[in-house]
């Protein structure tokens, strides 16, 4: 599996796919999180830029994880399929660890502000507990708008719009059991330091049972195909 892994690595690299979210990362980090907070509130500004963050992980890690799954023409995806059992697990490593990668530069600018300003250890650790979460969501929303999922790719794009939105309108309503919780941490991550630690158990426990069951999902839904697409 670890072979595999590597081998989708080197093929979304050498494909040049990557270059489009990073690129989108760094203006990110240069024109949103690169201003530096200050005056009186600079900590809950720090804080806030923390969840603000996290939250742009999600898309940019579906638009990653869409794009490596992507990567190998149809016929080599169902010879590996073939070869390898568990692929599709292999497969979601691959994006994750890549969605990741991109995560971390996305999260390295608020991070440095944390740590400079002086927001809380335990609030800043506590907080980079939502970019390994919020990267896997991401990942997973993207595996299910690959192509081994929706062939076409006009049909691919907008369910992966409309997923990502629909996760983050569904928190607003009744149904917020099964949106992304942006709204939660968010909301905690501006009203600062210590709301944001408070409310980040129930928040981490939501994005994890939440990416439980769309993996569980995914992977019995490919399990049971039969024929390639």
């Amino acid at each position: 599996m670890i072979a595999l892994i590597r081998f989708q690595l080197a093929g979304y690299l050498r494909s040049m796919r990557f270059l489009p979210p990073l690129i989108v990362a760094v203006l990110l980090v240069l024109l949103v999180f690169g201003q530096w907070p200050s005056g009186p509130d600079r900590i809950k500004l720090a804080t806030g830029t923390l969840g603000d963050a996290a939250a742009f992980m999600v898309p940019l890690s579906a638009w990653t994880s869409r794009s490596l799954l992507d990567t190998q023409p149809t016929v080599q995806r169902w010879i590996t399929l073939l070869a390898v059992r568990q692929s599709a697990i292999a497969g979601l490593l691959a994006a994750f660890t890549a969605s990741t990668v991109l995560g971390l530069i996305l999260f390295a600018a608020p991070l440095l502000q944390a740590l400079t300003i002086g927001v809380p250890a335990a609030t800043t650790a506590a907080a980079a507990l939502l970019v390994p979460l919020a990267c896997a969501a991401g990942t997973l929303i993207g595996a299910w708008t690959s192509r081994a999922i929706i062939p076409g790719a006009g049909a691919s794009l907008l369910t992966l719009l409309a997923i990502l939105t629909a996760s983050l309108l569904l928190g607003l309503g009744r149904l917020s059991f099964l949106a992304i919780p942006y709204l939660d941490w968010i909301k905690a991550a501006h009203n600062g330091p210590s709301n944001l630690q408070s409310s980040l158990p129930a928040v981490l426990l939501h994005l994890f049972l939440w990416c439980a069951a769309a993996a569980t999902g995914y992977l019995l839904t490919l399990h049971r195909q039969t024929t390639p697409t």
